[in-house]
């Protein structure tokens, strides 16, 4: 083959092949699948999805009432203001929170700083309202020393400990820190506080023990320091005393309550039988008994039923007798245990007609004591009986 066809072979098989063009369909009968790739080509304005979102028109921010009291009032508080002017603004508030973001707010201005006025002021707002947990945290503040410390101020926040049962410790603490001051000594408010919260745990007699050796050391602080008792706290101390079985201790305060200018009372002489007859000395519980009867003064109920029951287990059946038709007399019923402890005592003793009379005579004379109350004893009188 000659060299010139063979490049006429090879340029004709390295030419582009010929393109054909068919005519497209109108545009209304073609299938977009894709909408997105039509719009794409329209023009701006033909698309009214694609149109910028319209800016909402900015409204300023309503503002709740308690925002608008606390302006109103920040803006009452001149340049300049005191303690005084605070005290009265927070006092003026009935709502806690607000009250507590005026004394924050206060406190950061220049010039200021809080005194032991509004501190009280606002912690008693708090504690009224439920804000237990910011009055703790004022309260603290107060230890550490935001502010100088007055006597109501400790006894307010002294009251607030005892009243919470994980800041009974704390309570004391700063009873401590009032004994090293040396312009607010504790005060008869005080140890009545601290006695008070002490006695609301005398509940069990192995817990009492624990405790009866602060209410010992806090009566011979209060007599150091000169505070004088009045009969509220010495009943504490005498209850307390009782409580333990420490009779002899709770007769010896009784006796010294006139020292002091007191004059016993119907709690007195309770807490004092109650111990007595624990301790299993009933007749001296009997005498003070009498002594109360003699002045006029009413017992308790428990009283009354614990002094029978003492007379009764001692087998002193007549003056348990007496002792419950002076119940009776008072008004008050003696419980089930209290009757069965005479009657069933009496048949034991070979009395079975008397019992049988003084059931009879005792449950007319008491409206309390029910049908089935006095089956019961009945049927227990007649099991003893038999016996």
């Amino acid at each position: 083959m000659s060299p010139v066809s063979l490049n006429r072979l090879l340029s004709s098989t390295l030419k582009k092949p010929r393109l054909v063009f068919y005519p497209l369909p109108p545009p209304s009968t073609l299938q977009i699948t894709d909408p997105s790739l039509y719009h794409r080509h329209r023009p701006f304005s033909e698309n009214p999805q694609s149109q910028p979102p319209e800016i909402p028109f900015l409204k300023t921010p309503t503002r709740t009432p308690l925002e608008t009291q606390f302006e109103t009032w920040t803006q009452n508080l001149k340049p300049g203001f005191t303690p005084t002017d605070v005290d009265t603004a927070i006092r003026a508030q009935s709502d806690p929170d607000l009250a507590l973001d005026i004394f924050r707010w206060t406190a950061q201005q220049r010039n200021y700083k809080h005194n032991h006025i509004t501190y009280l002021t606002v912690i008693k707002i708090l504690i009224s309202g439920r804000r237990y947990r910011q009055a703790e945290t004022l309260i603290e503040e107060v230890i550490a020393g935001a502010c100088e410390i007055s006597v109501p101020l400790y006894n307010s926040m002294i009251r607030f400990c005892c009243g919470r049962k994980l800041l009974f410790n704390r309570a004391f603490d700063i009873y401590k820190k009032m004994l090293k001051s040396e312009d607010c000594k504790p005060t008869l408010d005080t140890y009545t506080l601290l006695f008070n919260s002490l006695l609301r745990r005398f509940n069990k007699l192995n817990v009492c023990y624990v405790y009866l050796h602060a209410v010992k050391s806090l009566t011979k602080q209060m007599k150091a320091s000169g505070v004088i008792p009045d009969t509220f706290v010495l009943n504490m101390i005498i209850k307390a005393y009782a409580k333990c079985l420490e009779v002899d201790e709770a007769v010896r305060v009784f006796r010294e309550m006139g020292l002091y200018g007191c004059e016993a009372n119907a709690y007195s002489y309770s807490y004092l039988v109650k111990g007595l007859c624990g301790k299993g000395r009933s007749g001296q519980g009997l005498g003070f008994y009498k002594e109360m009867k003699g002045k006029g003064l009413v017992p308790s109920g428990s009283t009354y039923m614990i002094l029978i029951c003492s007379l009764g287990m001692e087998r002193r059946f007549e003056e348990a007798i007496g002792v419950v038709f002076d119940m009776l007399g008072d008004s008050m019923s003696p419980d089930l245990l209290t009757y069965r402890t005479v009657l069933e005592g009496l048949c034991r003793e070979g009395m079975v007609d008397k019992a049988f009379e003084l059931l009879e005579e005792w449950r007319k004379k008491d409206g309390f004591m029910g049908e089935k109350n006095y089956k019961s004893l009945l049927n227990g009188l007649h099991f003893v009986s038999r016996q």
